[in-house]
């Protein structure tokens, strides 16, 4: 049998105590070794490509728990594969920003050390296929993340780290109350058998769709219970921010995907309350859009507005989840969290750069840094076309995916069809608050004293902003890799 999963698992457990050691001696080593384990594992995980591509999937189990019944099982399929990469490249990413971000800040031993713990709660969630352990790594999230947040943030870092933890504690008790009852029903934490056990239970079945629902939608962000968002996003050191937007929200979507919809939902699929629950996710992921759409048209501090952008493409994306189970549309869905990923990580990495640089976060206060910052214009001009949905970059083909589905399913049900025109207006805000974050930060007339002096960041963190950048234009030019991975998997959800 092969261990290449276990091996992903265990690399980044272990790197939370080196990292931690060679932290001791240098930040920028730790930073380095942290990058190295990363990679690492990103060529492990590369590995199993092919027989993904052949197979479906890859799967490993392990004794764990022989009087629950449950078994310590790594499973990995397109999707799973495609958030794992999304995850380390962004952490690779992160790693290399932080050696310069975080250049003289305190404790940065512990830093990285907590970014390593992040890194394991992150793969962990995407790897297994057991119910338990699911919900451990999702837990185990919250906890580097609300000290990086509170050790290494802004203005009022802990009271946002306690935002951000109350919120999204609350919701994963509505998710162990859901895991809960799924073993209390079919006497089994394996998501596959799950599945198939729960068809015997469309009651039951009903209330574990909606608690499971609930509390991935508050990781989400998904309006209402979105109130920790913009505080968590723009108080947190920008490597943070990038993760945050990039990967941790969108597990909430991998878990409504791959949880609610790919295991309960099929209990229930024919029936007017699945109906009725396709039509809620809609309006929801309708009005999260627009919510976050206007607020970023206006707002002023260069985080908060990327930070309300996220909500308007969690909006996005769980518009495309209620497409389920249109096979485009899914594939569209799935294909825009890579997309937003990766796009929003470069934009949080490129307003870090001009809050570095400048030390201010106004955008009012800022202007005519094109010239003086000419890298991390064009970065920023890249990731904020991205998010836009210009071609060729790499959201645009996702949300064409999205909008397909939507057309075809109109053709069945007409509830669709206002709703599809909303989300199209949405796009219009979304080009908006795009294209008014780069001119205001980066064109028209300098509000800052010394025009002429550069003020471009360090090298490191150019590093990772154009390797984010690279990604981002590939994508949107080329996406075929993530769309054929993404293909593989969608026949066992739908």
């Amino acid at each position: 049998m092969s261990y290449t999963l276990l091996a992903v698992l265990l690399l980044p457990i272990l790197a939370v105590p080196f990292t931690y050691l060679v932290g001791r001696k240098s930040a920028k080593y730790a930073a380095i070794l942290l990058a190295i384990i990363i990679l690492a594992t990103l060529g492990l995980i590369l590995t199993t490509v092919p027989t993904i591509l052949n197979s479906g999937k890859v799967t490993e189990f392990y004794a764990w728990i022989p009087a629950l019944n449950t078994q310590f099982t790594l499973s990995i399929d397109g999707i799973s594969i495609s958030m794992e990469i999304v995850t380390m490249v962004l952490m690779l990413t992160a790693a290399i920003y932080s050696i310069n971000y975080m250049e003289g800040k305190k404790n940065l031993q512990v830093y990285y050390a907590l970014l390593s713990l992040l890194f394991v709660g992150l793969v962990g969630v995407f790897i297994t296929s057991n119910l338990l352990f699911f919900y451990f790594c999702w837990e185990l999230m919250l906890v580097p993340a609300y000290f990086i947040i509170g050790g290494w943030g802004y203005r009022d870092s802990y009271k946002a780290a306690f935002k951000f933890f109350v919120f999204t504690h609350a919701g994963a008790v509505f998710v162990l109350l859901g895991i809960g009852a799924i073993y209390m029903t079919t006497g089994t934490t394996d998501i596959v058998a799950a599945q198939t056990a729960l068809i015997s239970f469309p009651e039951i079945a009903k209330w574990i769709l909606l608690a499971l629902t609930a509390g991935f939608a508050v990781k989400m962000a998904i309006v209402p219970v979105h109130m920790w968002l913009p505080d968590a996003h723009g108080e947190a050191p920008t490597p943070l921010s990038a993760i945050l937007s990039g990967v941790i929200i969108s597990a909430g979507a991998y878990a409504i995907l791959r949880l609610s919809l790919g295991m309960v939902f099929p209990a229930i699929a024919n029936t007017a309350f699945g109906v009725d629950f396709l039509h809620g996710l809609a309006i929801f992921g309708v009005l999260s859009a627009f919510f976050g759409g206007f607020i970023a048209l206006v707002e002023t501090d260069i985080k908060r507005i990327i930070a309300y952008s996220s909500m308007s493409h969690m909006g996005y994306i769980l518009f495309g989840l209620s497409l389920f189970p249109v096979e485009v549309a899914i594939v569209g869905t799935v294909l825009h969290i890579v997309a937003h990923a990766f796009s929003k990580g470069l934009l949080f990495f490129s307003a870090g750069a001009v809050m570095h640089s400048l030390h201010i976060r106004n955008i009012k206060e800022m202007g005519g840094l094109a010239g003086r910052m000419p890298f991390s214009a064009t970065f920023s001009t890249i990731a904020a076309l991205s998010l836009g949905g210009a071609p060729p970059f790499a959201c645009f083909i996702s949300e064409f995916f999205i909008f397909v589905g939507a057309f075809q399913l109109m053709a069945t049900d007409n509830f669709f069809a206002i709703l599809t025109a909303s989300m199209l207006i949405a796009t219009v805000l979304s080009l908006g608050y795009s294209l008014r974050f780069v001119s205001t930060v980066f064109l028209g007339p300098s509000k800052l004293p010394d025009e002429k002096k550069k003020l471009e960041v360090p090298k490191y963190m150019l590093v990772a902003m154009a390797l984010m950048a690279i990604i981002v234009v590939i994508l949107g030019v080329y996406p075929s890799f993530f769309i054929e991975l993404i293909q593989t998997a969608i026949s066992s959800l739908i």
